[in-house]
């Protein structure tokens, strides 16, 4: 059987390949140079010699002397085909067999256009993959750059003057960083004349910024005590491994007249007294934006901590020990109260359970004395505001808006209450208790009636002058401490 059969329509028609399956006739073919192959049945062998339009005899076309048309030889074939015209095929003869147009769904063809849009997606993608990272590292650097440059101008061992600032900003790339160092914060510049400050004083008070950030462990969240509205309070260790608190406090917090600020740092620097927590020194870093406060540590933290003890706790303190700090605040407060040589006289302005120190020895100290001179006076009315929550401000300041050393008697007056009481709140009974001499109702239940009636009499009636309304009916610090001297000489 003939299965499939190459007709090349030379000249005529182009070149059309024609499947025929299990044909058992051939009526119209036009052949040249064709070799047949398979089981050929012996009429078409001779389609070996080439084509003879003899042997075509049911060829017909139009615009070849050669051919018959196809009119007339639809007369003698009956149903013949539709004539071929030397411009082109027609299509709708065309068999089905024919494999003209490839079968994407049998074949792996290819799909440019998707292929094109994955591209140029995977591109951008690529792109800006390498944008991101570039634009990170650059800034990571900026940034590094920064910090170095701000640590050299902060380090006191080597500061610049006014004119050195000035040549290291010309010659930084970076025009941010010149904008930020030529107009910054730098209340402690050397090259500025009349800073407050004696060669004497500074250099023992200034620490640079590279020993701040070694003592805290460049502000390790592991060495942060506590936070503030104002203030961050890290733990330290100096090179001498002494133990400090740092309080970082930004320049929006501080006072924004240099002048102001740095007479405050001076009254920082002046106050030295066996109550009052011992002052360190500072640094003012340009480069960060703040002011870093360095004080003694406290170990044993702060009175708060002894008041609203749950017996069998083992914080409660004992009597004696109650008078001894009652005592030594009293004295410290005298002490920023009085006016001796160079020191003027200070309010301390917050005073409470929480700036009353203890340390191992069980001595009072107040912290945060003087600290209101530095900061700007928005900080300032917002800690009035938490004292006043707790009782500690006076009530004459609702109507005078000023602070004097009446208002740190009344605050201390709360601060006796406490102590004896033991508690945090003072209600109107622990008052009425003082005022009717029931000690039972005033003093600490976790004393377990080792106290003195007579002691614990007088010191509630100290508490009570101290809180009175007026405050011209309040005693001064030194009257309060003579009282106070008797039972101290007692105890």
């Amino acid at each position: 059987m003939l299965t499939r059969l190459d007709l090349s329509f030379n000249n005529l028609f182009g070149s059309v390949p024609v499947k025929l399956a299990n044909a058992p006739m051939l009526k119209v073919l036009d052949i040249h140079n064709n070799t047949l192959s398979g089981n050929v049945p012996p009429a078409l062998k001779r389609l070996n010699a080439g084509f003879r339009y003899e042997n075509n005899l049911g060829l017909c076309g139009v615009g070849f002397p050669s051919l018959k048309g196809c009119a007339e030889s639809s007369k003698i074939y009956g149903n013949s085909p539709e004539p071929f015209k030397p411009t082109g095929l027609n299509g709708k003869n065309i068999p089905e067999s024919a494999d003209l147009q490839p079968d994407c769904s049998k074949t792996n063809c290819s799909r440019p256009s998707e292929s094109t849009k994955i591209g140029v997606v995977s591109g951008i993608v690529g792109v800006f993959l390498v944008l991101t990272v570039a634009a990170l590292f650059t800034y990571a650097w900026y940034r590094r750059r920064k910090q170095r440059i701000g640590s050299a101008f902060d380090a006191s061992d080597s500061r610049l003057s006014t004119d050195q600032v000035k040549e290291v900003n010309r010659r930084s790339a970076s025009p941010l960083i010149s904008l930020e160092y030529s107009s910054g914060w730098d209340p402690l510049d050397n090259g500025r004349t009349g800073n407050g400050f004696s060669q004497e004083v500074f250099e023992s008070f200034v620490f640079n910024l590279e020993e701040v950030e070694r003592a805290t462990q460049c502000f390790s969240e592991a060495n942060l005590l506590g936070k503030s509205n104002f203030s961050a309070i890290y733990k330290g260790s100096l090179r001498d491994s002494s133990a400090v608190v740092v309080k970082c406090i930004a320049k929006t917090s501080c006072k924004s007249d240099e002048s102001e600020f740095l007479q405050g740092l001076k009254i920082l620097t002046s106050l030295k007294h066996e109550n009052l927590v011992r002052f360190r020194g500072f640094c003012c870093s340009k480069g960060r934006g703040e002011c870093f406060l360095v004080y003694d540590y406290v170990h044993s933290g702060n009175l708060l901590q002894y008041l609203d003890v749950k017996q069998g706790c083992g914080k409660v303190i004992e009597w004696s020990t109650r008078i001894s700090i009652i005592y030594g605040v009293a004295k410290g407060i005298r002490y920023l109260h009085e006016s001796k040589g160079s020191k003027l006289a200070l309010v301390h302005q917050n005073i409470s359970a929480e700036t009353v120190l203890i340390d191992n020895q069980s001595n009072p100290l107040l912290s945060d004395s003087g600290l209101h001179k530095l900061l700007a006076d928005d900080i300032v009315f917002s800690t009035l505001k938490a004292s006043a929550a707790m009782g500690y401000l006076a009530p004459e300041y609702t109507t005078t808006g000023r602070f004097t050393e009446k208002s740190d008697v009344y605050a201390f007056g709360m601060i006796v209450f406490q102590i004896l009481s033991g508690k945090q709140k003072i209600t109107q009974l622990i008052r009425h208790a003082a005022e009717t001499c029931r000690v039972e109702d005033l003093i600490d239940m976790n004393l377990d009636g080792k106290y003195s009636d007579s002691e614990a009499t007088k010191l509630g009636r100290i508490a009570l002058l101290c809180t009175h309304e007026s405050p011209y009916h309040r005693p001064s610090i030194d009257n309060v401490i003579q009282e106070l001297g008797g039972l101290m000489s007692s105890s």
